[in-house]
């Protein structure tokens, strides 16, 4: 039986194209203990825009997950797109699977950047959330503002399954991440299977000891509070982190912590209200820094139909 032509690299494809088009440069940087860390970055920084992070989650790489988000924040920002580590073209021989290794990572590798990054804001979708947290603790005078989305932060043990990918559960997944799940049961399974090899054929186990190493001994009061504004988003039919670790989040963080719930809305409400999210970090990102950023009458930009003509069925993050 003759092959599924591969969608999911054509669309990566399409990613890279919309990305180099929005003036994003693909690169890696080389953090020299055995970690290597793949990040999209501008081609020339504007150091007059404030520089913002857009971290990722579990499923797709990183183009996916934000190739529809960038253009509304090119013109405002220097945007960093990273790949965690065991995510498209990162890794690492270190032992270290902790969220708190994902973001020195990151901040190291930012700071090997030609420009060196040293002060930003960080977005964080789901795992990328944990990640986005931990920079902030971690890193409290570099880091200015915090976006955290559907991201589990402040649950205590909690069991994970380790259950293998399959095209089945992959179909299973999306049922929890979505509150209105796209009808990825009329796809056939090759094309379920050629979306598995290309985003998940790699670095498997390491990517279950990243989820096992979350829970691991993980309590409330061991996790420090982050004084930065906060910005937590949350889908109000999660079924992956339930909407109360938002409240819980919100109360551990205070008065610093501002909750949005989308209404109608799963975990992956990125995908499923892209417009609601995308005005949430709008609002809280750019009108912050409206005295310092250059006018910009509207998203307009004649390279968005690259991001347009790639849009199929969207990626949830986990």
């Amino acid at each position: 039986m003759p092959a599924c032509f591969s969608l999911t690299e054509t669309r990566n494809w399409c990613y890279r194209s919309a990305f180099s088009s929005s003036g994003l440069r693909s690169t890696v940087s080389d953090l020299q203990d055995g970690t290597v860390i793949h990040c999209w970055v501008p081609k020339s920084p504007d150091p007059t825009k404030p520089n913002l992070l857009l971290i990722h989650g579990f499923g797709a790489n990183a183009l996916w997950q934000w190739g529809d988000v960038i253009r509304h924040f090119v013109p405002h920002f220097n945007l960093y797109v990273p790949d965690l580590v065991f995510f498209g073209d990162s890794f690492t021989t270190r032992p270290d699977r902790t969220e708190g290794f994902q973001a020195r990572s990151l901040m190291r590798a930012l700071q090997r950047q030609p420009s060196p990054v040293r002060k930003l804001s960080v977005v964080g979708l789901s795992y990328g959330g944990f990640v986005g947290y931990s920079m902030a603790a971690q890193f409290r005078d570099a880091v200015d503002r915090v976006v955290i989305c559907c991201s589990g932060v402040c649950m205590e043990e909690k069991d994970l399954k380790e259950d293998g990918i399959c095209p089945d559960k992959l179909r299973e997944l999306v049922g929890y991440a979505f509150f209105r799940p796209p009808p990825v049961g009329l796809l056939p399974p090759c094309l379920l299977t050629d979306f598995i090899e290309s985003m998940c054929g790699e670095f498997t186990e390491e990517k279950k000891d990243l989820l096992k190493a979350i829970p691991k001994g993980r309590r409330l009061s061991d996790i420090p509070k982050i004084s930065q504004p906060t910005l937590i988003i949350w889908g109000e039919k999660d079924q992956v982190f339930p909407v109360e670790l938002a409240y819980r989040m919100k109360r551990h963080v205070g008065e610093n912590a501002e909750l949005q719930v989308i209404k109608n809305a799963g975990h992956a409400f990125n995908v499923e209200k892209p417009k609601e999210f995308v005005k949430l970090l709008r609002t809280f990102l750019v009108d912050s820094y409206s005295s310092k950023l250059p006018a910009s009458g509207n998203d307009s930009n004649p390279n968005h139909k690259h991001t347009e003509e790639c849009n199929g069925t969207a990626t949830a993050s986990h």
